[in-house]
């Protein structure tokens, strides 16, 4: 016997379905990129109208880009800068968007390979899926 014959016949939907599912991730890394940005602009643009006078003194602008000075560090400073609409909160949630992209984009991959039945490659994108989550469990910004 062949090898391509072990393998039994090619399946014909095997195509429209890798096809769909890049679609998905294509989607799916764009609207995450876009949605940053805008989040990001538009945070920017929040913290400008809220304080002028970032355009014109340089020492009140410098406040702004200090590292640690005026943007949120945890998630529920963030959820409290949204509601009141905070510039910074806005530019930091589409940071953590932009970060989070490419996670869901190997947590879509796990589901893909689990799709096309590809037990090789959904083991080692669960390993990397993993790999990703304990980093964030594990790691922090001080």
């Amino acid at each position: 016997m062949t090898q391509p014959e072990l393998l039994g016949p090619p399946d014909p939907d095997a195509g429209e379905r890798v096809r769909r599912i890049e679609l998905l991730i294509s989607n799916l890394l764009r609207f995450g990129v876009i949605a940053s940005f805008l989040l990001i602009v538009g945070g920017t643009l929040l913290s400008f109208v809220h304080h002028p006078v970032y355009l014109t003194s340089s020492d009140a602008l410098q406040h702004l880009t200090q590292p640690g000075a005026a943007f949120p560090h945890t998630l529920q400073e963030v959820i409290s800068g949204l509601k009141l609409w905070h510039g910074q909160a806005l530019v930091t949630l589409g940071l953590l968007l932009l970060i989070a992209t490419p996670v869901m984009r190997v947590a879509i991959s796990v589901f893909a390979f689990i799709y096309q039945k590809d037990r090789l490659f959904t083991f080692i994108t669960l390993a990397v899926f993993s790999l990703l989550l304990l980093s964030f469990v594990l790691g922090k910004v001080e």
